[in-house]
């Protein structure tokens, strides 16, 4: 094992990591507003929007995100789309993950008792007091353990970001394996730069669902 050699790469993949963080925290933001949109539709059933939104759901979580890049970034200019490659990233994972994130939502406000929904409105409420304040704080505590495992799963899904020539961790390790043959060393580095981003973010999630699990039952 080289570790002079590691030592030396190292400022690379920090470089790196911070663009696959930046365009992750993008994508998923994008992804959870898509996601929750996409949800009460179909939770509400909108005609005409719900059967969009399914298809929409259907078509993403169907086919695998490297071929949504490949379409955005190389299927797009034949008709004269040309998108940088930040842009058809932060696409592609809102694209991938705003369906994961609805399916989600959906779950969490379909586990919402409607019994509630009832009494609130005959408390008075209005429809949107009951939605704000009763449906939706509900939906998303229902929805914390998957909506974290998403986070997860989308946040590992920006190592095929390489293939519209961003400059991720993905891409510098086939770089620096391709210049210098130090697979070993290269892939190490690339191992331990996801754990430092994903071990956190882990830990943070299992504490939001110990938190929310001691909110509803106590010990």
């Amino acid at each position: 094992m080289d570790f002079i050699f590691i030592r030396e790469q190292f400022p690379l993949y920090v470089q790196a990591a911070k663009l696959t963080v930046y365009l992750a925290a993008i994508g998923i933001f994008l992804a959870i507003l898509a996601g929750l949109l996409c949800g009460m539709i179909r939770y509400f059933r909108i005609p005409v929007l719900e059967q969009i939104t399914v298809c929409y759901i259907e078509l993403s979580r169907n086919t695998p995100l490297l071929i949504q890049l490949f379409f955005l970034y190389f299927g797009l200019p034949k008709i004269g789309i040309v998108l940088s490659s930040e842009i058809c990233a932060v696409i592609g994972l809102t694209f991938l993950g705003g369906s994961y994130m609805a399916e989600v939502f959906r779950s969490g406000l379909e586990n919402v008792s409607p019994n509630q929904t009832e009494a609130a409105l005959a408390l008075g409420m209005k429809k949107r007091q009951v939605l704000f304040h009763i449906i939706l704080p509900q939906a998303i505590s229902n929805s914390i353990p998957s909506f974290c495992a998403n986070i997860i799963f989308l946040i590992k899904e920006t190592s095929v970001f390489s293939v519209v020539a961003l400059a991720d961790l993905m891409f510098v390790t086939r770089d620096l394996i391709g210049i210098y043959y130090k697979t070993d060393e290269a892939l190490l580095i690339l191992v331990a730069a996801y754990l430092i981003i994903l071990l956190p973010i882990s830990v943070l999630c299992s504490f939001m669902e110990r938190r929310i699990r001691y909110a509803e039952y106590g010990d």
